[in-house]
């Protein structure tokens, strides 16, 4: 394992792999955190309750944070990318590589839609329209858990295979992230916060591969 993710030329990559993983994982569960606790789902919060100093500049802070996020995100790939070099399988470097990009794409535009909500809770104080409301809302809600975190699960478990496949990741590790990628595709979108799971996962994996490269250093 140890000689898989070490090397004096090769240790940059995983090192760079986990610093991004690291701080991805922060900034998506922040990110997570505040639009649940902003823009809840269901009947939790109207419109009238929008109105709210508090919630507007909780989605304002998470809306910021989305572009880092994705940054570092895009890094991780680049970074894992360039470790596993010639030996990748060709066909599963395209789901990992497609999964990501598309991932990212998802939560960019989940992120512009919840800014559309943003912008019709007036500075003001006056509460957004109702239909407004829950458009922008549902639709948000629809691009992050139906189709982001669809996306996001296929990587995972690319990324599960290809770290199985290399012999880079543990068998305990492999199977934490099969279980991340059934959570995302199951039920992230019908368990509130278990989209959660996922920047978890983020976080184990890239304290594994600091970890490993720091003893290969």
């Amino acid at each position: 394992m140890v000689r898989r993710w070490g090397g004096v030329e090769e240790w940059r990559a995983p090192r760079s792999a986990g610093v991004a993983g690291v701080v991805f994982a922060l900034l998506l569960a922040a990110v997570i955190v505040l639009v649940r606790l902003s823009i809840p789902e269901g009947a939790a919060v109207t419109a009238q309750g929008f109105t709210d100093s508090g919630r507007r500049d909780a989605l304002r802070t998470a809306l910021a944070l989305v572009p880092f996020a994705g940054v570092f995100f895009l890094w991780f790939i680049g970074a894992v990318r360039t470790h596993i070099g010639a030996v990748e399988d060709k066909f599963l470097a395209t789901v990992f590589l497609g999964s990501g990009l598309v991932f990212t794409a998802t939560l960019f535009g989940a992120a512009a839609a919840a800014r559309a909500v943003l912008a019709v809770a007036h500075p003001s104080g006056t509460a957004p329209g109702l239909t407004s409301w829950d458009f922008g809302r549902h639709f948000a809600y629809v691009l992050m858990m139906e189709y982001a975190m669809r996306m996001a699960a296929v990587f995972v478990c690319s990324m599960s295979v290809i770290g199985h496949r290399l012999g880079v990741l543990p068998r305990s590790l492999t199977v934490f992230g099969f279980l991340t990628a059934l959570t995302l595709l199951v039920a992230a979108s019908n368990v509130p916060w278990a989209e959660l799971v996922l920047p978890v996962w983020s976080l184990v994996l890239s304290g594994h591969i600091l970890l490993v490269s720091g003893r290969a250093r």
